[in-house]
């Protein structure tokens, strides 16, 4: 196949077949030595090849379309360049940059082999060196005018350009057209275009308009270029008049400097206040130094910040406190629902607050599972007292500088969070909401103890920040701290504060917290009127009891916006205007229920007992499920996801049933090897409480006898058989009512706990209290307790 005459099959110094690699940006021309960089396993075995079997010949062809996963299978331009590879330098463990010399073009005449490397059939451009003619000779003239002209507004390869240039070859026009086709930038088509011509003077009339191209848009750059110059020098023209137009009005009278109006603005910022003695020292030394320093001193700004800072606080200014403790009761019903223990505990605060008229030692720490309304406690509060609320959130808080502050050193330094929490608040006597105390982090420094000085307080009357570096008095502040569970917050921080439980809601508070506040405010944001959507009775008890069984209402709330979304697309798409929401429709919209039931057992079975747990999220039931698998000799294994604690009871669990029942004459531990689990095996659970539960579990698989019906039970096992007293009684007694459980047994230590529960949490509920072991069993294997143990109904 001949192409212009000047192609031929065979070039003897050339090899007819060639390993061909990929080029992604641009194509190479011949006549230069160059380095190139390839990745990849397949590309490097292809380069190993080309080495050690070809002399180094490789074939390098720009992709039209590229193959991410395999090159070979990429789409090729059909003429490439032909280049021998000199050396060859691994490049980490997948690369491998080669240097080496290009030859010549290439035309592909078919594709030979594609394992293990690419392989092409090649015919080659061997024109015969001619003498050029007056046309190639005028278009040489002009490139090289061109490029000395791309030259002087584009220097960038100025150095290989020039020597080019000075050495341009009228002799070989080819060669010197293909060298400079290197240096240039385009796109890759129209330097492709280039390696395909293979006629000279098409050649060279194709480069010269690609470096016309270049010249035109280097031309547009240098001329923006000037013009933001321009405009830089324009701008500081200016800016030195408006500095001597400045000076002028300064001589004359007619304006301060702008440090003397900085400086006026601070001080305006300190009228109405009263600076403590100390801190108006150091803020006078300040601003002394403010005033001598030039406006435009990196230090001039950073000591500006820090009086703005200091002047922007409220000292001295206080929000006068309510002192109507009706109001305040009214406020907290009006936001909560049913926790009248917890709001009585308040208004106790409250009052004290407004009675001593100090706030001094009173840090009040809600504990509850999420939902139940830590928060939203906090700003009634606040409202209760007529103070600024501020609240911020702890939780994976890992530098104690975001407590205290970071020092004026830093670069970007500012205050801690209680100082940035007074400045907003404008009043010394906010109430400070501390969220999500119990996940404190640790990382730089230790933030719980840094958070020791702000709520003690016996310290935080002189609270140091370490960006102020002056007393601040925290002592008016009420602080607030909201944690899911106590066991993470650490004992010193702990000790400062007065807990308050809230515990969690049953299913008929969490219907009239439905009715009252939830399904209100959902139909207010959703648009509707209160009287064009209405829930029926079973409806939201359905809602509650299979949809959000949660001890909070946060979810409650969701799956109430989820319905009342859902009757907002309905009305668009039918404009019907009144609903009535049912259980069959809470079902169509909510789709299958999230619970179904607790109880795992329809009817009791020996070996399995259900226990009452205490979580973040509330009271809980769990089952404990005993099994014995007969063996020549005893063994125990548990399984769970338990704690160290919760392992420890188990063992002592077993070491006194095996006791129990070795007296009465049953060996069943001495034939069995027994396997304990708790349900769910993902959840962690920890905890001495399912002491009595566990034993009870591994003493009716041991005697066969089932444990009565609808029994749940809590209490710590010793190893002589005392059940020891455990928390969470509300929460744990709420949990059994969620589930229908109609039988508890508690400790008897815990008998006054369950006594000052509201009566509507007993209602219906039989308790049981047992002082040891035994007396557990005489409740759960018979029908009716024996004296030995208490209970109450």
């Amino acid at each position: 196949m001949m192409h212009d005459g000047a192609m031929q099959l065979v070039d003897p110094s050339l090899p007819q077949l060639l390993t061909i690699l990929p080029l992604s940006q641009r194509p190479i021309f011949p006549g230069t030595a160059l380095p190139m960089t390839f990745s990849g396993q397949d590309k490097m075995t292809a380069i190993k090849i080309a080495i050690d079997q070809h002399d180094g010949y490789i074939g390098a062809v720009l992709e039209k379309e590229t193959n991410d996963d395999d090159y070979r299978e990429s789409e090729y331009y059909e003429v490439g360049t032909v280049y021998q590879i000199i050396k060859a330098m691994p490049m980490g463990p997948n690369g491998i940059q080669v240097l080496g010399r290009t030859i010549k073009r290439f035309r592909r005449q078919r594709v030979v082999q594609t394992e293990p490397s690419l392989r092409w059939r090649v015919e080659y451009d061997n024109q015969p060196v001619v003498k050029p003619d007056p046309e190639l000779k005028a278009y040489m003239l002009a490139i090289s005018s061109d490029i000395k002209s791309l030259l002087a507004l584009n220097p960038l390869f100025q150095e290989q350009v020039n020597m080019v240039v000075t050495q341009l070859n009228y002799d070989k026009p080819g060669q010197t057209i293909d060298v400079i086709s290197n240096l240039v930038s385009s796109e890759r088509d129209k330097l492709q275009e280039l390696l395909e011509t293979w006629n000279i003077v098409d050649r060279a009339k194709l480069l010269l308009n690609i470096i016309k191209d270049e010249l035109q848009v280097a031309r547009i750059q240098s001329r923006i270029n000037q013009q933001i110059e321009e405009g830089v020098n324009a701008k500081q023209k200016e800016y030195f008049l408006r500095e001597q137009l400045s000076a002028i009005r300064r001589e004359l009278g007619e304006e301060q400097d702008e440090g003397e109006s900085i400086t006026e603005r601070i001080l305006a910022m300190l009228e109405g206040k009263e600076m403590p003695e100390a801190v108006r020292e150091v803020f006078d030394r300040e601003m002394s130094k403010l005033r001598s320093l030039n406006t435009q001193s990196p230090e001039f700004n950073v000591t500006r910040t820090y009086l703005e800072t200091l002047a922007g606080l409220p000292w001295g200014v206080f929000s006068p406190d309510t002192n109507d403790i009706a109001e305040a009761r009214r406020i907290l019903d009006a936001d909560h629902y049913g926790l009248e223990d917890v709001k009585d505990n308040i208004l106790e605060f409250l009052a004290t607050i407004i009675k001593r008229s100090s706030v001094a030692g009173s840090i009040i720490c809600l504990v509850g599972p999420p939902g139940v309304g830590k928060t939203s406690i906090g700003q009634s509060i606040a409202r209760a007292l007529g103070r600024e609320f501020y609240r911020f959130s702890v939780g994976g808080m890992r530098d104690e500088a975001e407590i205290k502050g970071h020092r004026r050193t830093y670069i970007g330094a500012m205050p801690g969070r209680l100082i940035q929490a007074i400045n907003r608040a404008k009043s010394s006597n906010p109430v400070i909401l501390i969220d999500e105390i119990d996940k404190l982090g640790s990382g730089h420094g230790d933030p719980a103890s840094a958070l020791l000085e702000v709520l003690d307080p016996e310290q935080n009357e002189t609270f140091m920040d370490h960006y102020l570096d002056v007393p601040f008095d925290l002592s008016n502040v009420l602080f607030l701290t909201t944690a899911n569970q106590l066991d993470t917050i650490p004992g010193p921080l702990l000790d400062r504060m007065e807990v308050i439980r809230l515990s969690g809601y049953i299913k008929n508070e969490k219907v009239k917290i439905a009715q009252q506040y939830l399904i209100p405010r959902q139909l207010k944001e959703h648009g509707f009127a209160t009287d064009e959507v209405t829930f029926t009775d079973e409806a939201l008890d359905f809602l509650v009891d299979r949809y959000a069984r949660e001890a909070g209402v946060r979810n409650l709330e969701k799956q109430i916006r989820k319905i009342i979304r859902k009757l907002v697309l309905k009305q668009a798409e039918t404009e019907q205007h009144s609903f009535e929401v049912t259980e069959e429709a809470v079902k169509e919209m909510l789709g299958r229920p999230r619970f179904t039931t607790e109880k795992l057992y329809d009817a009791p079975i020996p070996g399995v007992v259900l226990g009452l747990a205490y979580t973040a999220l509330g009271g809980a039931t769990l089952y404990i499920e005993a099994q014995g698998i007969p063996a020549e000799s005893s063994g125990f294994r548990l399984t769970g996801q338990l704690g160290d604690v919760m392992k420890e009871s188990a063992q002592i669990a077993l070491s006194y049933v095996k006791a129990l029942l070795t007296s009465q004459d049953n060996h069943y531990y001495d034939k069995h090897q027994v396997h304990l689990h708790v349900p769910a095996g993902a959840t962690p659970k920890d905890g001495p409480s399912a002491g009595i539960t566990m034993a009870l579990a591994l003493y009716t698989l041991a005697t066969g006898q089932p444990p009565r019906d609808s029994l749940a039970m809590t209490g710590e096992l010793t190893l002589t058989g005392r059940v020891l007293p455990i928390g969470g009684v509300k929460e744990k007694t709420i949990g059994a009512r969620r589930v229908g459980i109609d039988t508890l047994i508690f400790p008897e230590e815990n008998r006054q706990d369950y006594e000052d529960l509201d009566d509507y949490l007993k209602e219906g509920l039989t308790a049981h209290f047992a002082k040891t072991f035994t007396n557990v069993l005489d409740i759960a294997l018979t029908k009716t307790p024996s004296s030995s143990a208490s209970v109450v109904s």
